[in-house]
């Protein structure tokens, strides 16, 4: 009985992994970004510590360490996984949370502080009071937006971005106003603020911040199913039996409360989620968000730690690690941008 010959056609299937070949590049890069993860981690422990190895100053010192390793993967969990859900949720891969006015605000809050109180305005947002309350800030501003805006007549993704540009560039020029009426001092002082920085990051944060984390990371891992269903577009989505606006409405609501959480604990970082998704997607290459975002989320922490542990320890730059970090991803953002011609 005549058999015909299999081919690699054949040989394929529907679902997250589609062939053998597919499964072996996901698992390759896992791999690969496990390694580099892992190698950048010991070298931010380890690398060139200047007390004896087993004193108190050398565990002192490691500690220190430890908190920076925190705080990276922390921000690398948050941006990736809002990112990814985000752009699931409006159906575009180039928009992303940072570009909807986060950044604006959270430099408006900081430069109306020092505009009121002079130097001693930086102080008083520093604490775990103060860290909540921007963040609740930001959190209400962002899910507000989000649901005027993606509900009703008003959902369109063109209208969307336009008022979070103009919101951001109303909050930018007000900031650069009362920017402009402070001493030199004060504008030092500020600045070093306004940049998204590692070590704007307190280890007083860090309790709250990694269970709140890893808890919405937990829910959106559980909802993956729904954003894969999403991810078909609002009239597949409710014909597959899917309250279309209430979910993305329950996703938005997360997204915030994540960005929220990133922003206020080392300061905006506009491209980090951009770049990490975009990687994700380019070697993921999937529409499954359980597998999308693990890899989204090692991509995002093997780049800031490879970055701070070569600048700090290597270069001794270390609060160049986030401007480089943008400057690539933004770069990345204009390469996809220009190549797909459109939003």
């Amino acid at each position: 009985m005549f058999k015909p010959a299999e081919t690699s056609a054949q040989t394929r299937r529907s679902g997250a992994i589609i062939d053998r070949r597919h499964r072996r590049i996901y698992v390759l890069v896992m791999i690969l970004l496990g390694l580099i993860s892992l190698g950048s981690t010991a070298g931010i422990l380890f690398y060139n510590n200047p007390v004896p190895f087993g004193s108190d100053g050398w565990w002192l010192i490691a500690g220190m360490r430890r908190d920076s390793l925190l705080t990276i993967a922390v921000v690398a969990l948050c941006h990736a996984m809002s990112t990814i859900a985000f752009q699931t949720a409006v159906n575009n891969r180039i928009i992303t949370p940072g570009i909807m006015g986060f950044g604006s605000l959270y430099t408006a809050i900081q430069t109306g502080f020092v505009y009121l109180f002079g130097i001693a305005g930086v102080t008083m947002l520093v604490g775990v009071p103060q860290f909540f309350l921007q963040m609740a800030v930001m959190m209400l501003l962002a899910t507000a937006l989000y649901t005027w805006l993606l509900s009703g007549r008003f959902s369109n993704i063109h209208i969307m971005l336009l008022v979070g540009v103009v919101l951001g560039g109303t909050l930018g020029s007000l900031s650069a106003f009362m920017q402009r009426m402070l001493t030199p001092s004060e504008f030092d002082v500020l600045t070093a603020r306004l940049f998204g920085n590692i070590s704007n990051a307190r280890a007083e944060y860090l309790p709250y911040a990694i269970p709140i984390a890893l808890a919405v990371a937990v829910v959106l891992w559980l909802w993956a199913p729904k954003l894969n269903v999403i991810a078909l577009g609002r009239d597949n989505a409710t014909n597959l039996g899917l309250d279309h606006k209430r979910e993305v409405i329950k996703i938005l609501l997360l997204v915030s409360i994540l960005v929220s959480m990133a922003t206020a604990l080392v300061g905006p970082m506009m491209f980090l989620g951009f770049l990490t998704a975009a990687l994700a997607y380019q070697f993921g290459d999937t529409y499954s968000h359980r597998l999308l975002f693990p890899m989204g989320f090692l991509f995002g922490y093997a780049v800031l730690s490879a970055s701070y542990f070569v600048l700090r320890h290597v270069w001794d730059a270390g609060g160049a690690v986030t401007v480089i970090v943008e400057l690539v991803g933004g770069l990345v953002f204009l390469f996809f941008l220009l190549r797909k011609g459109r939003l």
